[in-house]
């Protein structure tokens, strides 16, 4: 089924977990980014920080790599000169996961290469998200569109 997730999770004494129904999961983390150098970097610190505040470990690197690919990807081909890209994280609503979005200004939708060139030293970003994510689209939002990736994380 999809649509929004419903989640139910059962506890028992071998399972470490403690789900508390009142407490509501950790706001999404958000920044806007100009088109910049230094931005890269930037986003990636921002996803290990909010990563290692939420508690996630595993498949970090993973969730860093493909934010650094994505952050790249939009300053290359979707940020025009004076504009910049938003970066959003925020845990899936059972905890299980995480889903990145970034969302540039740029036309066109971004196509995957079947498989990297040999010699290319670029190219291969897209490629990558979509080795290391369990699941990535492309959706159009004005202005321009949203790339977007979700990793599952185990849980701790």
């Amino acid at each position: 089924m999809y649509g929004h997730a419903h989640c139910s999770i059962m506890t028992t004494e071998r399972d470490p977990r403690h789900v508390n129904n009142e407490t509501p999961p950790p706001s999404p983390r958000e920044r806007l980014y100009r088109r910049e150098r230094r931005s890269v970097p930037a986003a990636r610190a921002f996803a290990r920080e909010a990563l290692a505040d939420w508690g996630v470990r595993g498949r970090a690197d993973d969730v860093v790599l493909c934010v650094s690919e994505l952050a790249t990807n939009a300053l290359l081909h979707g940020v025009p000169p004076g504009r910049g890209f938003l970066l959003r994280l925020w845990l899936l609503p059972c905890g299980d996961g995480v889903r990145v979005e970034v969302h540039d200004s740029g036309d066109g939708v971004p196509a995957v290469p079947l498989e990297s060139g040999g010699s290319d030293e670029g190219g291969r970003g897209l490629l990558l998200v979509s080795e290391l994510a369990d699941k990535w689209g492309v959706a159009e939002r004005e202005p321009g569109k949203v790339v977007w990736f979700e990793c599952g994380v185990p849980a701790d």
